[in-house]
Formats: structure tokens, sequence, C-alpha cells
């Protein structure tokens, strides 16, 4: 059988993985004369091998069993007085900032080997609620479920208060949690006008592209400009085009990205009078037109057909402005335009021009029938006039009115 010695470190290799490559004995190296030379006498102390246990974990928090419970109560001056008021009676009058919390329990109070117990549960004195949170957090199970826990085997006042306190400074606890509900709904101002407040975002990289979407706040009207790349440069110049077709707003509303919090973009702004206003970090809500914007343009170019992008988007986007918005109850070109935009639907209204032109040329066929070509000549003046026939003319020659 092996040595003790020899055992244990067989134990500490095993805890390592090995990988066995063979080497032939002509490439094994001479041992050195160091290694073979005699030890000295007295010899040199090793010190002592570390003590290891592989595959298990320590546990920091110490057990509390029910005679630590008794001593505590013994040495604690509150529930030894407790402890003695159940075995022999309360008395009339207590301090109730003191024994309050047991007063209000002292029918429901018992002793059972040196413990105060409140029904089934036992009442844990102060130097053992330390440890007994702890064992409760172990798997940090959050604050419902480490009361509904505790109620079952223990309580002391306020430990409800106690249990909160511990999940709410636990790191671990804070940093998985669920996300709080969401704040009341402050939706944006309506502007008065279009043109107004514009909200941007990109889009992608999505189908190889990334895409600068622009949705006017007031009619909702989209732009998209697909792009390779989306830095301050290539957006300043999207914008300068799409001012210069609608005007200059007076409000841009972004998230946090680079291409819109650098200076390059900061300058072109404040050299065109506009106030540009970034949203809250992380809460994308805040630019919600945007991202409904960005969603909506995304659904539209995924059910175009077309041979490129620039195709589908020109079809996705002259299929969205013409078409009436439930919020606002009227199409985007409308409000942004002041007019309906003309597609194919318009075919199937009549013509009224067409009407009226055909009913001017049915009365003009008509009239004609009973009418003569008049010609005047080149040489005759209209206003001639046989002045010899007019004064021997019996209408002259009548006495006047």
């Amino acid at each position: 059988m092996a040595s003790p010695r020899i055992q244990r470190w067989a134990v500490t290799l095993c805890g390592y993985e090995y990988s066995i490559v063979y080497k032939a004995g002509k490439d094994h190296q001479n041992a050195d004369g160091l290694s073979r030379l005699p030890v000295a006498e007295t010899g040199v102390e090793t010190p002592a091998e570390e003590e290891r246990v592989l595959l298990l974990e320590e546990n920091g928090v110490p057990l509390v069993k029910a005679d630590q419970v008794r001593k505590w109560t013994d040495k604690d001056t509150v529930l030894a007085r407790v402890r003695e008021f159940v075995l022999r009676g309360w008395p009339k009058r207590v301090e109730k900032s003191v024994f309050g919390a047991y007063v209000k329990r002292k029918e429901e109070l018992s002793v059972e080997a040196g413990c105060v117990l409140w029904g089934a549960r036992v009442v844990i004195p102060p130097p053992g609620r330390t440890d007994l949170l702890k064992h409760l957090h172990t798997t940090h199970p959050g604050i419902i479920r480490m009361k509904g826990l505790a109620r079952s085997y223990m309580w002391w006042p306020k430990m409800d208060a106690d249990i909160e306190a511990m999940v709410k400074t636990c790191t671990m606890c804070q940093e998985n949690r669920n996300s709080p509900q969401c704040a009341p709904l402050h939706p944006w101002e309506v502007p008065n006008l279009p043109w107004r407040r514009l909200h941007i975002d990109y889009a992608g990289p999505w189908m190889g592209k990334m895409f600068l979407i622009l949705v006017d706040a007031y009619s909702k009207w989209i732009e998209a400009y697909p792009l390779s790349k989306s830095t301050s440069a290539v957006t300043i110049q999207c914008l300068r085009q799409s001012f210069s077709q609608h005007g200059i707003p007076e409000m841009v509303v972004s998230d946090n990205g680079t291409s819109f919090t650098s200076m390059e973009f900061q300058e072109f702004m404040a050299r065109n009078g506009i106030k540009h206003v970034t949203t809250a970090p992380y809460h994308a809500a805040s630019n919600g037109l945007a991202e409904r914007a960005v969603q909506t343009f995304k659904g539209l170019i995924k059910k175009s057909s077309g041979d490129s992008i620039e195709v589908k988007m020109a079809r996705a986007l002259f299929s969205y402005r013409i078409t009436p918005q439930s919020t606002t109850g009227k199409s985007p070109a409308e409000l942004l335009c002041g007019r309906k935009l003309r597609s194919t639907l318009d075919l199937i209204h009549p013509d009224f021009k067409g009407q009226v032109q055909e009913k001017q040329v049915k009365q003009k066929l008509y009239h004609d029938q009973h009418a003569k070509e008049r010609h005047l000549r080149e040489d005759v003046s209209p206003w001639h006039v046989d002045h010899d026939k007019v004064f021997a003319s019996p209408a002259f020659l009548a006495p006047g009115l």
C-alpha cells in the first residue's frame, strides 16, 4: 500500500488534466551531477504539505441550532424577561418601547426547551439573526421567497424589514432583479406646423446597409437614406439634402449615438439654428417616434417587391406617404404638402375635366347646325358705313324721343 504522502500527492494530481506524449529513450537527457550529490547529514526541513480537499465548497455561515438559541435567549435581557413573563404571567404594565411587539402576541407565545416560540416559529435573539438571514439568502431567492421561508421557521421584531434591507444591499440581487414598472407615459407635445420637430435614428446594419430614418412629428412623414457608413459627415449630408426640400426644422431629436453627439454634428445644428435634443441613455422609448418609424420602415421593405433596395424603398415610402395615419386621420402627404399625391388609385375617379369638355363639344355641335359662318375680307373695314343710305332711311327721318 502506498504511503500517506504518495496518496496525498496522487489526490492532488487528480485535479489536473494531462496530455501524455511518447518520447524515445535516446531523446532523454542525462541526469546532471548536482542531482546525484549526497544529501547533508543535517538535511533541510521541508515545509508541511498543504492539506487539500477536492470537490468541496466551504460554507462560511455557521449553523444555528436550538441549543445555541437557548443560550442566546438566556443572555438576552429582553427575551429572558419575555420567557419569564410567559412562564409566570405577564405584568399589568410593561415598557411598550421594549416589549411592545411581544405584548401584542403574548397569548400566542410559549416556551419549549428554554426557547421562546410564537406559534410554531422560534423567536430568534439578536446574535443569531444575521447568520439566519445569510442562510435564507444563500441562493438569493428574493424578498418574497425569503419572507415566506422565514415565516415558516422563525420570527423576531421587524424581521420583514431586515430581510428587505439585506436584499436591497445585495449586489447580485440588484444586478439580476426584474426591471421596475414602467413610468407614466409622457407624450411629446404636438407641433403647430409640419416639419418643425424631426426625430432621427439609424436602422441597421440591415441588408448590408445603414439606414438613416427621419420622421416628422406633425405629419408622420418618413424619409430614409441607405448608407454604407453612419458617420457624422454622411449624416449631415443627408440632413442637408432633406432640409433643402422641406426647410430647416426648429428641433431635432436623436439618441446618444456618436454620429449625433460629435462636435461636427453639434456645429451643424448650431449654424442652422436647430435645437438638438438627445434622449436618456438606455431608454429607447424617449425617442419612440423614431423607433416606431424604424420598425414600420423595415416591415414595409420586407414586404415590398423590386430588383434593388432603391426600388423597394421608393414603393414602400410612396405607399406609406399616401396612406392615412391612425393618429392624425390624414395621410402624411396631406399634412406636409397640403395635397394628396396622385397615385394609380386616382384612375377609379371620374374625370371631371373630361366630362365638361365632352359636354361642350356636344353643345357646339347642336348650336352649329343652325348657325352660319361669317367671313371678313381684308380690304373692307368692319366700321365702313354707307352714309347716303343711312340718312335717306325712314328710321333716320322719324322724330326722336
